[in-house]
């Protein structure tokens, strides 16, 4: 039976377990094995995956900064149009925008944390940081649907006038705007680069758009005097919101309870059982770390096979997951031996191996 860990724990390892450091540092460590290894194209290969890596962390950095500044600018306009108006429902549209701009603050922290080497404590890094920073972001949109809710009650019960009605609806344009543009930015880059806290804060955003427009439809409402208007919809923006929060929940929900696409399981399975040299595949675990995916995999080879040669069935199979299976980063396969029949190779773990 080969372990393909012992191969990283003698020193020919791809590197592919290590998320964090500089560039710089891995190229020295990429180039000194290349050196002595007939699998230098693969370390290499490695090294491109932690690029890559390094890169959807600046890519998410990026994305914070950008939408940092463009949700403090909407709250800007807005709050000159509030002290102009002396509007109490953009007064709390504004204060939601500051609100969701400050959410970037624990993903600029997660993603940076992220960014740091593993160690003897945390193995594995610091990636799910980023599913703490996601707890965070879903408390702000259940704090933003109590207190649009609160607002809106607010309103049904003291129902008040406002003033330059036009600039308070052209000020719920922008907030509407900003908030919309910021939103499908996080969630694009968010899916892309798999961080499930970037998507979470895409769709918080989203939530203040929906804020912004109860402001524009209480705003014509009370134009059309019906200034009930906009405690009425606000209360259903209280509603859509958490709809909101109920999807932003689930999706890091999953992320704690390491959940994957059933579907990604499924393609891992295909492409082990077309490496040559795996009679079968046996349990495959795959999990997220922050916005990457690692494996645990096992495969039976035939059990008359070298240790040098099932190991080498082992590298290929580890190559060909990480290059074929979407934001895998690290994988670890194990080998088993495939007969002869009526054996059982794991007789003495059989009280203490689950699957």
């Amino acid at each position: 039976m080969t372990d393909h860990r012992d191969h990283e724990a003698h020193g020919h390892g791809h590197g592919h377990g290590h998320f964090g450091g500089s560039r710089g540092w891995f190229a020295r460590v990429a180039h000194a094995v290349a050196a002595h290894s007939p699998l230098s194209a693969h370390s290499h290969d490695s090294a491109d995956k932690t690029d890559a890596a390094l890169e959807t962390s600046s890519r998410g950095m990026r994305v914070l900064a950008v939408s940092f500044a463009v949700l403090m600018v909407t709250a800007a306009v807005q709050a000159v149009i509030v002290l102009a108006s002396g509007s109490v429902a953009l007064l709390g549209d504004t204060l939601h925008n500051v609100a969701d701009a400050l959410t970037a603050v624990p993903l600029a922290i997660a993603f940076s944390l992220g960014r740091r080497a593993a160690t003897r404590r945390f193995t594995y890094g610091y990636g799910r940081a980023e599913d703490l920073a996601g707890i965070v972001i879903v408390l702000l949109i259940a704090a933003s649907a109590a207190l649009a809710g609160y607002e809106a009650v607010t309103r049904l019960l003291n129902p008040q006038d406002l003033r330059a009605v036009a600039w308070v609806a052209g000020a719920a344009v922008v907030g509407f705007a900003g908030n919309e543009w910021v939103a499908r930015y996080r969630i694009k880059v968010g899916r892309e680069i798999g961080s499930a806290a970037l998507v979470a804060d895409g769709l918080h955003a989203r939530t203040d758009g929906f804020t912004s427009l109860a402001v524009l439809l209480g705003a014509g409402g009370a134009a059309l005097g019906f200034p009930l208007a906009d405690p009425i919809v606000g209360l259903l923006i209280t509603f859509a919101i958490c709809f909101v929060l109920r999807d932003a929940a689930r999706e890091i929900y999953h992320r704690l309870m390491d959940a994957v696409d059933p579907a990604l399981v499924d393609q891992a399975e295909r492409i082990l059982g077309g490496v040559a040299g795996v009679h079968r595949v046996g349990s495959v675990r795959l999990r997220w770390i922050g916005h990457a995916l690692h494996a645990e995999v096992e495969i039976l080879v035939d059990h008359d096979m070298s240790v040098v040669d099932a190991h080498a069935v082992a590298v290929e199979a580890e190559h060909r997951l990480i290059h074929e299976l979407p934001r895998l980063r690290a994988a670890t396969v194990h080998t088993d031996p495939h007969g002869p029949a009526g054996a059982d190779h794991h007789a003495s773990l059989s009280t203490h191996r689950s699957r």
